[in-house]
């Protein structure tokens, strides 16, 4: 070798010494290592003196050992020029780290194979935001998909709530008016499973209000130890003055709840179930689900068995239990993860197996603005709609149509009937105002959203009471001021009470 050769190996071999970034080694044509760059040490712990004469496979997974990847991977650089994958590597205390490998053959001068040339490199955390990317992708994609289902059996249960309240008041004999009750129960248990499905997709409707999170659990309290029995104790554990918190009151509760019934599932034999509450503060860029801030962490803790990390990244996907067939419908945790997320807060699991659960609900802190809303009192009750109203009921789905009309009936009302919002439009234009406008919001062509704002700059007297199991209203939809809304699936009581607000102060009574 001359002084130039000499000169190249030595910039070369001070090339590789500088680089940290990346493991660069050689191998000889059996596999077993022959140098060793501070790049290789520093990602995969091992010095040069502990590695150099062992074989490459040492940094391979069990799995991937006993498939035969590191012999395929030698035999794929020497007949195709390269190999290069992605996949786990072992470090040499044990942890596991993703990466990228190249192996590319060195040959002498006669095109002889001497050996390999091995370059690794660390992407875990470009596969980690890959991963939370999909996960973010498809989360989004089943919340379209479950926001829809709901919408849609929404307007099944509607009809049947609606025609079975009214079987069960003309029905004769009691035995029926019984079974009647029964198919209610379950068409309201049904109704149960689309306000999960809804708050899933963050498409709940939601009364955000100021909570006291000390109050909401003290009145909880005995409903909680009723609810999950004698074998299981309750300590709840909460910071001096706690501010109030912006959420649904109602949601909230139902959320905190099913935590606690999750925490007894998971101690058959019995335990205690720790609930506290404490005041935190989120430094801006220190986490990536919740803006910068003050929150309330209400935690509930349990004492069993724990969840494994599969288990773990699974428990907010919807219909994913571990409760066995007929025992859970996979839908609690996501529904207090769409509870949380819509509400500007987060949920966020711990566990280990061994160690028990942690399920923290972070809750933001309300502010100046935040106003709790005046609450009807018993002795203001909302009067019920007069009997003698001519009511334009507007659905684009005619067994929901049906069904409004027939509780309406019912209730001694007369009914106009519009499949669309341009129907009703109509309408309205060559006929008789009616005292009252329901619609339907989710129409195509025309939102009963539009729908409302037509007819306000038309009759801006008319009532309007606007009929969606859907939380929000979408942009561009303008000022709905004076509309009352009605959640789906309703009640006849629900559907009088609604008339009766929106006709207070006009000219129906």
């Amino acid at each position: 070798m001359n002084d130039s050769d000499i000169r190249v190996e030595q910039r070369y071999r001070l090339l590789v010494e500088a680089i940290t970034d990346y493991a660069i080694y050689m191998l000889d044509r059996g596999g077993f290592v022959t140098s060793w760059n501070p790049g290789a040490e520093r990602l995969k712990g091992y010095k040069e003196e502990e590695i150099v004469g062992r074989h490459f496979s040492t940094f391979y997974t069990d799995e991937d050992r006993n498939d035969g990847l590191p012999q395929l991977a030698l035999r794929v650089a020497e007949e195709e020029g390269r190999f290069e994958r992605e996949g786990w590597r072992i470090r040499k205390d044990g942890t596991r780290f993703w990466a990228n490998v190249i192996i590319d053959p060195i040959r002498n001068a006669e095109g002889v194979l001497i050996g390999f040339a091995k370059i690794t490199r660390d992407i875990s955390e470009k596969r980690a935001a890959q991963v939370a990317i999909f996960q973010a992708q498809k989360m989004e994609a089943v919340g379209q998909l479950t926001g829809g289902l709901a919408h849609d059996f929404n307007n099944l249960l509607t009809a049947i709530l609606g025609s079975l309240e009214i079987a069960k008041k003309r029905a004769i004999r009691d035995d029926v008016r019984d079974l009647i009750e029964n198919a209610i129960q379950g068409a309201q248990r049904g109704a149960t499973l689309t306000q999960r499905l809804l708050a899933f997709s963050r498409r709940q409707e939601l009364q955000i209000v100021p909570v006291d999170v000390g109050d909401l659990v003290g009145g909880m309290t005995e409903l909680m130890r009723r609810t999950i029995g004698p074998e299981v104790l309750i300590s709840a554990h909460f910071a001096a003055d706690l501010p109030k918190v912006r959420t649904d009151s109602n949601q909230l509760e139902s959320a905190l709840l099913n935590l606690v019934v999750n925490a007894r599932d998971a101690m058959p034999r019995g335990g205690e179930i720790g609930i506290a509450a404490e005041l935190k503060t989120v430094p801006t860029g220190q986490r990536p689900t919740l803006p910068p801030g003050d929150y309330v962490c209400l935690s509930v803790r349990d004492q069993g068995e724990g969840m494994d990390a599969e288990t773990l990244a699974n428990a907010t996907t919807p219909f994913f239990t571990t409760k066995g067939v007929g025992k859970g419908t996979g839908l609690g945790l996501p529904m207090v993860h769409g509870l949380m997320a819509q509400s500007g807060g987060d949920l966020v699991l711990k566990s280990a197996v061994g160690e028990g659960t942690t399920a923290e609900l972070w809750l933001p802190v309300a502010g100046e603005k935040d106003v709790t809303p005046a609450v009807p009192t018993p002795e203001q009750p909302v009067d019920p709609a007069p009997s003698a109203l001519t009511v334009l009921v507007v659905d684009d789905d005619a067994l929901v149509l049906m069904n409004t009309v027939l509780l309406l009936e019912d209730l001694g009302m007369e009914t106009l009937q519009a499949s669309s919002g341009e129907e009703a439009l109509v309408a309205l234009r060559t006929g008789v105002l009616p005292d009252v406008v329901i619609t339907d919001h989710a129409m195509p062509s025309m939102t009963g959203a539009r729908l409302c704002q037509e007819i306000h700059a038309r009759y801006p007297t008319l009532p309007i009471v606007l009929a969606t199991g859907y939380a929000e209203i979408p942009e561009g939809a303008g000022d709905l001021g004076g509309v009352v809304r009605l959640s789906k699936p309703f009640s006849q009581a629900q559907l009088s009470r609604a008339l009766a607000e929106a006709c207070q102060g006009g000219r129906c009574f």
